[in-house]
């Protein structure tokens, strides 16, 4: 019953092996802070109840947190355990099932979650492990069974004898409490490193030791648990999030040539039919509709909108553009902060030259205008519908409907149709 069931997520950590000043919970995935896809997932189980704890630079964390999520502050970061406490005070009068999330595991699928949550209650299980099996499990604590093959306790790498450290099945972090039981056993922690930290891990042999049922439940894909501690975790972690969003998008009908060369954030909408070329780079929010062409070599950044039939192609870059219906972006041009109608065609070398030093500035191409090779766009400007702009033209004024340009700055040729 989800209704019953609260949702604890420490996220108070800092980056110490990242050797970063940003929070770990706030670096990029796939252009989103790794903390809000665990949000996400959260959010998709629907909890009573739900508690971030924050503590290293937590006004940055904040941010990001969504109202209706309580927020516990962990004042001393001296471990797991006492980030779960912090959290429990939040959860005064809440009697149920408690899951313990981390905010640095983003890659939690919702399916197991379920799966380990609807285990815990139907066998009304005291503490609930999702583990998992790895063929290397070089820096994860193991799993210990008894001779029964209950589970009686976590060991520590660090702390494991050659003997354990041929375990196999690892702890992922992620546990399933009775609220009673893991409010009730807490205390018995003891600090037992020269950081004087204390950790939630400890907690399952000492309920072992007191006979509560602890039991676990392995996930399926051990990818799925990925901690991420370090640059090379985050960059690992970043690809599969990647491959899952690429995935997604050509189940939905989009062609992506080339996943492994393609790399598109979350958050970006694209139309069916439409085919993103190798070696594009499309950020958060972005916008493409159908049947669009896009790449290769594109950048496609944040508040760009192609609308559909549109042809965004080889090494150009688009920021803050909005770009209509069947117009053609074909070669090496940058198109920033700017409104472009539809059925207008863009030159190979065109820039729009959008920034005067202290602000950005906004162009305007209407509805069927004709901009040729290598123009210089100096905005703010507008160009009309149907005009034409010379190969090689400097635009600094506004150009009426209908006219045709040449020259540095332009100068209006004639009028089109005489």
């Amino acid at each position: 019953m989800k209704n019953n069931i609260a949702v604890i997520i420490l996220a108070a950590g800092k980056s110490t092996r990242m050797k970063s000043e940003t929070p770990k919970v706030l670096h990029n995935l796939c252009g989103r802070p790794m903390l809000g896809y665990v949000l996400d997932l959260v959010s998709s189980l629907k909890p009573s109840q739900v508690v971030a704890v924050l503590g290293f630079k937590q006004e940055l964390v904040r941010k990001i947190i969504p109202s209706g999520v309580r927020i516990s502050i962990q004042e001393k970061l001296i471990g797991t355990a006492d980030a779960v406490k912090a959290g429990l005070k939040a959860l005064k009068g809440f009697n149920g099932t408690v899951l313990v999330l981390y905010g640095d595991n983003p890659l939690l699928k919702k399916e197991t979650l379920n799966k380990l949550l609807d285990y815990h209650i139907k066998n009304n299980v005291d503490a609930t492990l999702l583990t998992a099996q790895l063929k290397k499990p070089s820096g994860y604590g193991r799993i210990i069974r008894d001779k029964y093959f209950s589970i009686c306790g976590i060991v520590e790498e660090k702390d494991a004898d050659e003997v354990q450290k041929d375990i196999k099945e690892i702890n992922t972090g992620i546990m399933v409490f009775k609220k009673e039981t893991l409010a009730g056993n807490l205390r018995y922690i003891r600090s037992n490193n020269r950081k004087k930290e204390y950790y939630l891990t400890d907690l399952i042999g000492i309920l072992a030791n007191k006979n509560y049922l602890v039991d676990g439940v392995r996930v399926e894909d051990p990818r799925e648990a990925l901690g991420i501690n370090t640059r090379a975790e985050l960059a690992k972690a970043n690809s599969l999030m990647q491959a899952r969003i690429s995935e997604k998008l050509m189940q939905d009908g989009v062609s992506i040539i080339d996943p492994a060369s393609t790399f598109i954030n979350f958050g970006t909408i694209i139309g069916i039919d439409t085919v993103i070329y190798p070696f594009t780079v499309i950020e958060r929010g972005v916008k493409i509709g159908k049947r669009c062409s896009v790449g290769p070599f594109a950048h496609l950044r944040e508040g760009v909108e192609l609308k559909d039939d549109v042809t965004a192609g080889n090494f150009i870059e688009m920021v803050r553009a909005k770009i209509g219906a069947k117009t053609f972006v074909k070669h090496f041009s940058y198109i920033g902060d700017s409104s472009v109608g539809s059925c207008v065609n863009i030159g190979a070398g065109t820039v729009t030259a959008n920034f005067d030093g202290l602000r950005k500035n906004n162009t305007v191409i209407r509805d069927k205008a004709n901009i040729g090779s290598d123009t210089v766009i100096v905005a703010p400007v507008k160009i009309g519908k149907h005009a034409v702009t010379g190969a090689g033209s400097v635009i600094t004024k506004n150009i009426p409907d209908n006219t045709i340009v040449i020259g540095v700055p332009a100068r209006i040729l004639r009028k089109k149709g005489r």
